[in-house]
């Protein structure tokens, strides 16, 4: 996977130096803890040259986020992206595009604090190619292919080429939260045909794989009998709904393709 992850404390550092601490962080998506923030730390999105078209950042404070502001560089100007009070919310993530994809530097310039007690700034970050966002919201644009409707049969064909998880499974339960905007479908997994990190995992007790996967409230998702065919995207470790067709509705679809030598790509079923 690529990804990387970056440990730093601002304990490190001698008393009277004036200097601004530096990481590199070579790889299109990772994260950062910075450990009793001080003074200042300038991180640098140096993705690999294969990832250039990426053209927005996405940045994901943890819950626990507190002793920092981030902000962007921009021609030698710093740009608010996220402030203490913002990292605090849950859900809060902000995006922002990237003038020059190879090269993105952040400042996090820590607040001001009386005692030494531990604080946390850390974050988790994606860089996304441009025809991948829809517009700077992050709901918006994660769910790009989970528009609250029907994917149509090509799209279905590509989704199983193209997803970063395809699982067959049934719906639990449907749970939301109108606060946030957003559904959460727990599902009882019979088959992991591909997933990018672990999300979908096996109970150690009743030994049943099962995974939630996010969708938008407004899609209005409602639990439903039998099995299905879940795809979708994954971002700052959440799984996100994509096409999501009953399973026999798939199989025919898929083999009739096959028999045209329609399919966009070989998927294995068995």
């Amino acid at each position: 996977m690529d990804s990387w992850c970056c440990l730093s404390s601002g304990l490190s550092w001698e008393p009277r130096s004036r200097e601004v601490e530096q990481v590199h962080l070579r790889c299109t998506e990772g994260s950062l803890e910075w450990m009793y923030p001080a003074r200042a730390l300038r991180v640098i999105l140096e993705p690999n040259l294969s990832s250039a078209r990426r053209t927005t950042v996405c940045i994901k404070p943890a819950s626990n986020f507190q002793g920092a502001s981030i902000y962007v560089e921009r021609a030698g100007q710093l740009h608010l992206v996220v402030s203490e009070a913002e990292g605090a919310q849950p859900h809060h993530v902000s995006c922002f595009s990237a003038h020059t994809p190879q090269r993105v530097a952040l400042f996090l310039q820590a607040s001001p604090q009386r005692d030494i007690s531990c604080r946390v700034a850390s974050f988790r970050y994606e860089l996304l190619s441009s025809q991948s966002t829809a517009s700077p919201d992050f709901k918006k644009m994660a769910l790009v292919k989970a528009m609250c409707r029907p994917c149509d049969n090509v799209e279905l064909l590509m989704a199983i080429c193209s997803s970063d998880f395809v699982v067959k499974g049934s719906i639990r339960n449907v749970s939301h939260d109108s606060e946030n905007h957003m559904s959460q479908v727990d599902v009882s997994v019979h088959k992991v045909y591909r997933q990018k990190n672990s999300i979908f995992q096996q109970d150690e007790a009743s030994g049943e794989w099962r995974g939630p996967i996010q969708t938008l409230l407004q899609c209005k998702v409602k639990k439903g009998g039998g099995d299905f065919l879940f795809t979708g995207n994954e971002h700052f470790g959440e799984a996100w709904l994509g096409c999501a067709p009953r399973f026999k509705d798939f199989m025919f679809i898929y083999w009739a393709a096959r028999e045209r030598g329609a399919n966009p790509c070989e998927f294995q079923l068995s």
